[in-house]
Parts: C-alpha cells; sequence; structure tokens
C-alpha cells in the first residue's frame, strides 16, 4: 500500500516503544511534517522556519499537540507583542501542522489515540485567529527617506569613510563597501537578501543604455521567494546614473585591497573574506542611522521604499517601477509609494491648470 510521504507509518516502528514516547513522538511527527514539505519542494529555510515556530508553542504550552487546545494558541498570541503579519505566519504555522497530524491520510491520530488515548485536533478557527483584510500590513511608522533625510545618510557614510582613512585603521575597507552597499541599495531598490547575495558578476550591459557601461543592469538571483518556492529573480535597468562611479570605485580601486577578492565571487566581503550578512547589513545601517541623528522607526527596507517612492515622483511610469521592484501587482508597488508635499503640490497645480487654463502671470 502506498503511503504518503510523512505518514507515521514511515516515522514510526510501530513495533518499538521509545523510553520517553511523547518527546519520541512528537520529533516523529515533525519528522513526517518536514519530509512533506520537502515532497512539495519548499525551502530548506522556510520549513526550519515553520518547524522553529512549532516548537516554540509546544515550549509555551509544556504539553504536546495531542493536548493542545484553542485556549493555548489563544493565550500565547495575546501574551506576545508581535506585529500582526507575524501573528498570521505563527497562527498559519501551528494550523498547517494540526492540519498535518490531523490529516487520517497520515495515521497520526490512530497512533496517538492507540498509544496515549488522546488525538490531537485542530484549535486554530476563524474566531481565534487574525484575519488578513489589508494587503499591506507592515508598521505604519515605516516610511520612505525624503530626499533630505536620504541625502543626510550618503553625507554621514561619505564621512565616516574620510574619518575611517584619517586614522588608519583596518575599518576603511569596511566603511567603504558598507557606504556603497547602502547607496547600491537604494539606487536599485533592493532588499537586504537581493543586496547581500549579489556578486560581481551580477552587473552587466545594457545594450538601450550603452553610456552606463558594465553597469546597466543588476541582475538579481536572490529575489523575494512567493510561499516556499526558490527564489526569484528579475533584471534591474540602472536609472540612476550616479550609481555607476560609485561601483566603478568601489571595484576597482577598494574590493581588490581586500586579500581574497579575487578568489571570492561576493560583491560584499567582510574583513574575513567572506559574503556579508543580512543582520550585518542591518546593524550598520541602525549604526550611521543613529549617529546621522535620523528617526529611529528607518530601517534598510525604507531604502526600497524610497527608491519607489522617489521614481513615482520624478515621473517614471508605475509599471515600469513595478516591474524594477518585482511586484507581481500594481496594488503592492502602490503600497511602497509615499510621494512628498512638493510632488503633490505640483500634480495639484498642473490639475489646475488643465482645469481653469494657464496660470496668470
Amino acid at each position: 500500500m502506498n503511503r504518503p510521504s510523512g505518514s507515521a507509518a514511515l516515522a514510526l516502528v510501530s513495533a518499538a516503544t521509545p523510553l520517553h514516547l511523547e518527546p519520541a513522538l512528537f520529533d516523529a511527527m515533525l519528522d513526517g511534517w518536514r519530509t512533506q514539505h520537502m515532497a512539495r519542494r519548499l525551502s530548506p529555510a522556510f520549513i526550519r522556519k515553520e518547524e522553529l515556530t512549532v516548537r516554540r508553542f509546544q515550549d509555551y504550552t509544556c504539553c504536546w499537540p495531542w493536548q493542545w487546545r484553542a485556549e493555548h494558541l489563544e493565550a500565547w498570541i495575546a501574551q506576545g507583542s508581535w506585529a500582526h503579519s507575524t501573528i498570521r505566519a505563527y497562527e498559519g504555522s501551528i494550523s498547517m501542522f494540526l492540519g498535518y497530524v490531523c490529516d487520517a491520510r497520515y495515521g497520526w491520530a490512530e497512533v496517538c489515540l492507540e498509544r496515549l488515548g488522546s488525538v490531537p485536533v485542530q484549535i486554530c478557527h476563524e474566531r481565534n485567529t487574525a484575519v488578513h483584510v489589508v494587503e499591506y500590513e507592515g508598521r505604519p511608522e515605516r516610511r520612505p527617506l525624503s530626499r533630505p533625510e536620504l541625502q543626510a545618510l550618503f553625507d554621514f557614510a561619505d564621512h565616516k569613510i574620510a574619518e575611517a582613512a584619517l586614522s588608519r585603521r583596518k575599518g576603511w575597507l569596511a566603511a567603504f563597501r558598507d557606504a556603497t552597499l547602502i547607496k547600491v541599495i537604494y539606487a536599485f531598490g533592493l532588499r537586504r537578501a537581493e543586496a547581500a547575495g549579489l556578486d560581481v558578476t551580477d552587473f552587466t550591459p545594457n545594450p538601450a543604455a550603452p553610456e552606463l557601461g558594465r553597469f546597466g543592469v543588476c541582475q538579481v538571483r536572490f529575489g523575494k521567494a512567493m510561499r516556499g518556492s526558490p527564489p526569484r529573480r528579475r533584471a534591474i535597468a540602472t536609472v540612476m546614473p550616479w550609481v555607476v562611479g560609485v561601483l566603478e570605485q568601489y571595484l576597482d580601486e577598494v574590493r581588490p585591497l581586500n586579500g581574497d577578492a579575487a578568489r571570492q565571487a561576493a560583491l560584499w566581503l567582510t574583513e574575513r573574506g567572506e559574503r556579508i550578512s543580512v543582520r550585518r547589513i542591518d546593524e550598520r545601517f541602525a549604526e550611521w542611522r543613529s549617529e546621522a541623528g535620523l528617526p529611529s522607526e528607518l530601517s534598510v527596507h525604507c531604502l526600497r521604499h524610497s527608491y519607489v517612492s522617489h521614481l513615482i515622483e520624478d515621473g517614471v511610469d508605475p509599471l515600469f517601477v513595478q516591474y524594477q521592484a518585482g511586484h507581481s501587482f500594481p496594488s503592492t508597488t502602490a503600497l511602497y509609494t509615499t510621494v512628498g508635499a512638493d510632488y503633490t503640490n505640483a500634480m495639484l497645480r498642473a490639475a489646475l491648470t488643465r482645469a481653469f487654463g494657464k496660470e496668470s502671470s
């Protein structure tokens, strides 16, 4: 008889009784669930994240899945101070895990009833889980940087380079790398993981813009995955020519000073010759944001919001901006867009001029 991936019969040896049955059975359930996820070709990172959530919930309840009740979930969620989207993700993980162990095709309920006299039940329902009613669930205080704020950040980054160079310390290379990295994130509207995953060879010429040389297009290979799928690729056309000079100086003059540069493909190398991490990007941005006196609610991702908003303010076609940002739907790009007062006033003036004729001199 063929059994589905992750079934109890495949994860357990029915004739054997572990010394500590409950933790062994729980681990076997997670092993089976992991196998099911792998059969769906979900990414290892996604699978680890889902399993970690289930284990965190088990640690909180001090109970096993066949003992969980709806009030356990409600108390766990109520005690946390997580964002709305995070709560939905946690509840979704618990719901999917229980949906798996309650599925008769996998036989876990039968095993639990036979060995423990109790069966797992679905504890997530429409009355105790967060509802997805708006497309954007990010923190409302997160916003694009204004152009003066962006300039202040870039100026401070350049100042840190000069400061490190004058001190003759080893940190000069790291400061130059991080300043260039922050500028590239903004200039191409990148996510943190997309920027960290860039290689030197990910910049290519654009036949439609030969004046940009080898930096006409940025090839993103680690775009945001959807529902555990592999990373999505996209090509971002260079629309801010000033970034060409920034990249040329970094690649031609600064990166080669790292002893391992010739042997490494990664664009951004640490002092140890390794690829920079997303965490390191966050830490450097937070450090410089604070020292530059910028608001604490600004994050690295706000640079991506700034990219979208500033292009729209500059009159770039929204459909082109959508493709550049890698958004599947125009509504997502709209959520990233926050135009400034000057742009709003200019659009208002243009609309009034069309309605009432030429402006009086």
